[in-house]
């Protein structure tokens, strides 16, 4: 089984910046693709950045994009999402998600394994 623990959560200021991070147990780590989710109240899960195990390959939102930034680290099993100017749009739980050999999907039923989730609040 694979383990996913994000941290990183709180709130901020629109405007500010929060880095989320994402520690990994139970599986080799370069094996995962790596991604991070999002889900506001009333609204449906919805993919926010990927990081595919192989190749380096990134995916990020256009709701995102320039001002988000996935990464990851595979000597320390972790990714983490680096969140600048942030808008209280991006109010939501964020989840971390990983999938074995995954293509970097932005669908949320393509990733096995999921975290708990940790709150991020914009403040306008």
């Amino acid at each position: 089984q694979v383990q996913l623990v994000e941290s990183g959560g709180g709130l901020v200021q629109a405007g500010g910046s929060l880095k989320l991070s994402c520690a990994v147990s139970g599986r080799t780590f370069s094996t995962l693709t790596m991604a991070w989710f999002r889900q506001a109240p009333g609204k449906e899960r919805e993919f926010v950045a990927s990081f595919s195990w192989s190749g380096g390959r990134t995916s990020h939102a256009n709701s995102v994009k320039g001002r988000f930034t996935i990464s990851r680290d595979n000597a320390k099993n972790t990714v983490y999402l680096q969140m600048n100017s942030l808008k209280f749009e991006d109010t939501a739980v964020y989840y971390c998600a990983a999938e074995l050999y995954g293509s970097g999907s932005g669908t949320s039923r393509s990733y096995n394994y999921w975290g708990q989730g940790t709150q991020v609040t914009v403040s306008s």
